[in-house]
């Protein structure tokens, strides 16, 4: 496959539908294209241009094999279509909103993938998860407690972004890291930066 795997990860509530909106139409004009996600509950669906599906739908689709990428996590199934196997035959770079618990999995199925992980302060992002209204206290207590033991389990190397640290190349099998607690436009453009370090979209 001549096109790279862009893979952004975090916890729900990290901010990645917002980023995924805001770095759109750029990363479109460098040549990636987007991954549409299916899910089998409509309400995580909202803000990433997903397909919401239901259990028996999922599993069906699944069984067919039109799923390039499948994992479950916090109660819900996940799938990337797999057309994305042939946008990157044809050489085009693809970004896809990924799952850190299945990070080595796709790893293994794509050896050229770069992988992004978008970390949030965690008092930060309880207080989104609250806003949105989608989990009970409970619930969103284990999506928290589930992200710290995902952060320590993980092997991470952050690298330097444009302008920043030793300006080492990157490896392909490391993992960035990007701090969304601040403002969203000032991570837009640093992934923006990274990406065209990296050539990943140029």
């Amino acid at each position: 496959m001549q096109g790279r795997l862009i893979y952004l990860m975090g916890p729900s509530g990290s901010g990645k539908d917002s980023l995924l909106q805001a770095a759109r139409a750029p990363l479109e004009a460098r040549g990636c294209r987007f991954a549409r996600r299916v899910i089998t509950r409509s309400a995580e669906s909202v803000g990433e241009d997903a397909l919401g599906v239901t259990p028996a739908e999922f599993e069906r689709l699944e069984g067919e094999g039109a799923f390039a990428l499948s994992w479950r996590a916090n109660g819900l199934a996940y799938g990337i279509p797999r057309e994305i196997d042939d946008w990157l035959s044809a050489g085009q770079d693809v970004l896809i909103n990924g799952s850190r618990g299945h990070l080595e999995a796709t790893r293994q199925r794509y050896p050229q993938l770069f992988a992004v992980l978008l970390q949030v302060d965690e008092a930060v992002l309880r207080q989104r998860l609250l806003a949105r209204g989608r989990e009970t206290p409970e619930q969103i207590e284990q999506r928290l407690a589930r992200s710290r033991e995902l952060q320590v389990g993980s092997a991470l190397s952050p690298l330097p972004l444009a302008g920043e640290g030793t300006g080492e190349r990157a490896s392909q099998a490391d993992t960035v890291i990007l701090d969304n607690s601040g403002p969203l436009q000032q991570t837009v453009t640093r992934l923006l930066q990274l990406l065209d370090e990296t050539r990943q979209c140029a």
